[in-house]
């Protein structure tokens, strides 16, 4: 095998990795938006460097061509067996699915069936893999879950306490997203302090414009912040996370919103969007920073749920080898880690001012060296464990 060729395939864009498997290295990758439209957005990225285009971009298939076209004029070439596999992120695996695996024909269709649980999400994944196999007919293709690295959680851990003949007809439990960063996430973070995998405990921060927690034992998801649905859990760009249900009786009630309302409501328009009326914590901080009460709170707000999280993985673990911040809030918002632990000295965490704020680039610590707990900052990299993982398959 030479290269994979790592797609991530949403509803409106694609992204896309070329990395070659025995090295790591990446050799190409772009981002496609727009699919759909009449006129799409391409920029493709080699070592060499970057060009930007706006082909048309009527489906998926447009757009695996507009990636094959910038292939062929910018280069890495993918002919002549350039590449040897294809790894796709699908977000929703359901309780199918444990392990990162090779599409087949009764794949793409559980793929398909298992839409009604992430109708945002896996339809495009979909999508993707169907276009990659008229694009590049033969070539071996895998799929890898969000889903599949919390399929460790222990029944206590997934179990929604309603009745059980309901739920388990509609299958509704926890089934945990984010799988592949904390994944890689917490496997870096065992090598940067030197500790065996299989003998350690760490709490993974994966913030971004969605953001999740995950209790990791011994290499394995023993508990997840997101649930059925990447809704639950933490504050996160526009989603509310944790919310009592019978907030949505109440709208529902007396608000006269239907339930596609709430959908858009508590997914589009809640979180540090409804608090705020900005979805970026940069422009939050900021306004902070500068007095702002409104984007003080909201600040506090998300920071006081990741401390709830953090407080209840270390009662789960026992205690933890490190506490890990990644993904794009995580790996630039100093103020929001800083926030985010304050108080905890007691539990033997802490953050280093001077460290924290350093603006030091790469896997990091954060924490005086005589803390109990480390705590972290690991750039995360889905890609390459796609890859990775994809290659295993192989």
């Amino acid at each position: 095998m030479t290269g994979v060729l790592v797609i991530n395939s949403g509803s409106s864009s694609l992204k896309y990795q070329l990395i070659e498997s025995e090295t790591e290295t990446v050799l190409a990758k772009g981002l496609i938006e727009r699919i759909g439209q009449d006129t799409g957005a391409t920029t493709h990225w080699t070592p060499d460097g970057e060009w930007r285009s706006e082909p048309p971009m009527a489906d998926h298939a447009a757009a695996f061509s507009s990636m094959i076209a910038s292939f062929e004029e910018h280069g890495p070439s993918i002919a002549d067996g350039a590449i040897g596999a294809i790894g796709h992120r699908v977000v929703h695996g359901g309780a199918r699915f444990f392990a990162p695996t090779l599409v087949t024909p009764a794949v793409e269709k559980d793929i398909d069936e298992l839409a009604e649980y992430a109708p945002l999400h896996n339809p495009a994944n979909l999508a993707g893999i169907v276009a990659a196999r008229e694009a590049f007919p033969g070539i071996p293709q895998v799929a890898v879950f969000d889903t599949a690295f919390h399929q460790t959680m222990p029944p206590e851990a997934y179990t929604y306490a309603i009745d059980a003949e309901t739920a388990a007809k509609y299958r509704i439990r926890r089934y945990g997203f984010h799988g592949t960063s904390h994944k890689y996430v917490s496997e870096k973070a065992a090598e940067f302090l030197g500790i065996p995998l299989e003998r350690s405990r760490i709490i993974v921060l994966h913030l971004g414009n969605g953001a999740s927690a995950c209790a990791v034992e011994n290499g394995r998801s023993v508990d997840t912040s997101m649930g059925f649905t990447p809704l639950e859990g933490l504050v996160m760009g526009s989603r509310s996370g944790d919310l009592d249900p019978a907030v949505v009786f109440q709208l529902a009630r007396f608000g006269g919103l239907s339930l596609d309302e709430l959908d858009d409501l508590l997914n589009k328009h809640s979180g540090l969007l409804g608090l705020t009326g900005t979805a970026d914590m940069r422009d939050v901080t900021r306004a902070a920073n500068e007095g702002d009460e409104t984007a003080r709170i909201a600040l506090g707000v998300y920071a006081h749920r990741i401390k709830h999280y953090v407080g209840a993985y270390l009662a789960e673990l026992g205690g933890a080898d490190a506490i890990v911040f990644t993904a794009g809030v995580g790996e630039n918002a100093a103020d929001v880690r800083a926030l985010s632990l304050a108080g905890l000295a007691g539990l033997g965490i802490a953050v280093d001012d001077e460290l924290n704020t350093a603006g030091t680039r790469g896997a990091r610590r954060i924490s005086p060296d005589d803390t109990p707990v480390a705590v972290l900052v690991i750039p995360t990299d889905e890609e390459l464990e796609i890859a990775r993982q994809t290659v295993a398959v192989l």
